[in-house]
């Protein structure tokens, strides 16, 4: 048996859950595709931002390499605040960030025409860092809700162990083909909204980090210690 399968047979966190995982790789997938569409650079991938920051500067194209400088900044600063809030605050720390995520979306949102790039940019990093410093696992299983890398490859590791024989891993394989496919959604989404309606963009991701602070609070009682 799994370690997803033995974690989904027990009672688990109610930040754990695979409905709470799916909405949040559906907006981040979403806010990538709204940065990029919006601003350029990617608000979660900051492995794109590093190899765009060294390729535009070892040609000495300064000015462009910069821009990759403050996401990647912001995403630092996100993961820090979000490790002192885990430290400082537990099992609170998902509401709290859930709150401040929404927050600094809907600021980015109203402001979008008022606000210059750079500013939205750090606030849609930030807001990525922490959705993904504060929501680490799904059914117990380490998972990454911006980006789907790691995913795909728990989501291949789990096929090949069915094809094996090991069809216990037939869920855990599901699980992250899943939360691959609903990142994949949201970025479509993200982009034709985007393209559309900009000004009413971030009002989805929004409303998709509204319901995961409905389904966290309504679950209290039934989340381990």
């Amino acid at each position: 048996m799994s370690s997803l399968d033995v974690a989904a047979s027990s009672p688990r966190r109610g930040d754990e859950t695979v409905q709470i995982s799916l909405l949040l790789a559906f907006a981040g997938g979403y806010l990538d595709a709204y940065t990029w569409i919006i601003h350029g650079v990617m608000a979660n991938a900051q492995t794109a931002n590093l190899v765009l920051l060294w390729v535009h500067g070892t040609v000495g194209e300064w000015e462009q390499a910069v821009r990759f400088v403050p996401p990647i900044a912001a995403f630092a600063a996100g993961v820090v605040i979000a490790a002192w809030m885990r430290r400082s605050i537990g099992d609170r720390a998902t509401t709290i960030s859930t709150l401040i995520e929404i927050v600094l979306l809907v600021a980015v949102g109203i402001l979008h025409n008022r606000l210059p790039d750079l500013a939205g940019t750090l606030g849609i990093s930030f807001v990525a860092a922490m959705q993904t410093a504060i929501f680490t696992r799904v059914e117990g299983v380490a998972y990454n809700s911006v980006m789907i890398t790691g995913n795909l490859r728990q989501a291949i590791e789990g096929l090949v162990a069915v094809v094996s024989g090991q069809l216990s891993s037939l869920r855990r394989s599901g699980i992250f083909f899943a939360l691959c496919v609903a990142f994949g959604i949201g970025a479509a989404v993200g982009a034709y909204a985007t393209r559309g309606r900009p000004n009413l963009a971030l009002s989805l991701p929004v409303g998709a980090l509204l319901i995961v602070l409905f389904r966290r609070e309504i679950r209290p009682n039934k989340e381990c210690p």
